[in-house]
């Protein structure tokens, strides 16, 4: 187990690099110039230029990704260039909001998608049926079109949710999760369809094993059978399915995030880009990348627990 978390550490260090490199470039390609955004466009071109050697935007694109590397590697992000705010601070106040919304959209889809799944392999029929027809359906619908609906249904027609906002936890319980159930609702049904069909797969493929018609002759309950031997050999596939949801959902955050007006990390992602602010883009791709490796271990380590052939690879 100490080897496979070791494993996964070491190669998170050279995505890092990677990812941050390459979002810096490509980010500074863009069209568009922090220092205008910050003094307007009534400024002159000689505050434009001073603004811009002030900030250090006036020097090749490398160098400035080594000074921001080097502040980076002793645990300072930067400022931004347009509020001058703490990128570290921005982020952390902002991280509270995606990563509820991340996962509970992953609980979600993996409960309502291993329900279905289970259902529709024990069952079969028109309903193995319906779960592929809603598995594709569900890739074909994005999450963004889903919240409007939402929106339109729940919010403004029917006033069951606060259509915009974030309540924190720590603020109202109830108000937090009641500020969290559209955004979710969104970025989960479509995720949901594609683990339903996943757990489908992987538990028939389980009960046509020898050992199982072992212990249905030696007399065990069919509930036992599925929920102690067959779920839990099942699970290795419906687990990393869970885990690219869950890296996937952080790009849906974006869009999901700017829709119902959440204060997270994609919707400040985009406020960013808008005002070409490199730094809090740094920021947002750091964060980002962290999860995702975060995700990535937690389901290496699930797999691990549950098949300790894993361990070994």
């Amino acid at each position: 187990m100490v080897r496979l978390v070791t494993r996964r550490l070491v190669w998170a260090v050279p995505m890092l690099f990677v990812v941050t490199f390459f979002s810096f470039v490509l980010v500074s390609l863009v069209p568009g110039d922090p220092a205008r955004s910050v003094l307007g466009q009534l400024a002159t071109e000689q505050q434009v230029s001073e603004l811009r050697q002030e900030l250090g935007l006036d020097r090749p694109i490398l160098p400035q990704y080594l000074d921001w590397l080097g502040r980076a590697l002793r645990g300072d992000l930067g400022h931004s260039l347009v509020t001058g705010g703490d990128v570290g601070r921005l982020m952390g106040a902002r991280l509270a909001p995606t990563l509820s919304l991340v996962v509970l959209a992953t609980l979600a889809a993996g409960l309502l998608g291993v329900g279905l799944g289970m259902l529709s392999a024990v069952r079969g029929g028109a309903l193995g049926r319906l779960i592929d027809v809603l598995s594709v359906a569900g890739l074909a619908v994005p999450g963004f079109w889903l919240g409007l609906l939402f929106v339109s249904w729940f919010a403004v027609h029917w006033r069951l949710f606060p259509a915009t906002g974030y309540t924190p936890i720590a603020e109202s319980p109830i108000g937090w999760l009641r500020s969290l159930v559209l955004p979710v609702a969104a970025a989960s049904l479509a995720a949901a369809t594609a683990v339903a069909k996943q757990t489908r797969d992987a538990v028939l493929d389980v009960l046509s094993r020898e050992y199982v018609r072992v212990f249905e002759a030696n007399g065990l309950s069919r509930r036992s059978i599925l929920f102690r031997h067959v779920l839990r050999n099942a699970a290795v596939p419906i687990i990393s399915l869970l885990g690219v949801v869950c890296a996937g959902l952080l790009g849906a955050a974006v869009l999901i995030e700017n829709i119902f007006g959440l204060p997270g990390i994609g919707s400040g992602a985009v406020v960013a880009a808008m005002q070409h602010d490199i730094p809090v883009l740094q920021g947002a791709v750091v964060s980002f990348t962290l999860i995702v490796i975060a995700v990535g271990l937690v389901v290496d380590l699930l797999q691990a627990w549950l098949d300790p052939r894993v361990r070994t690879r």
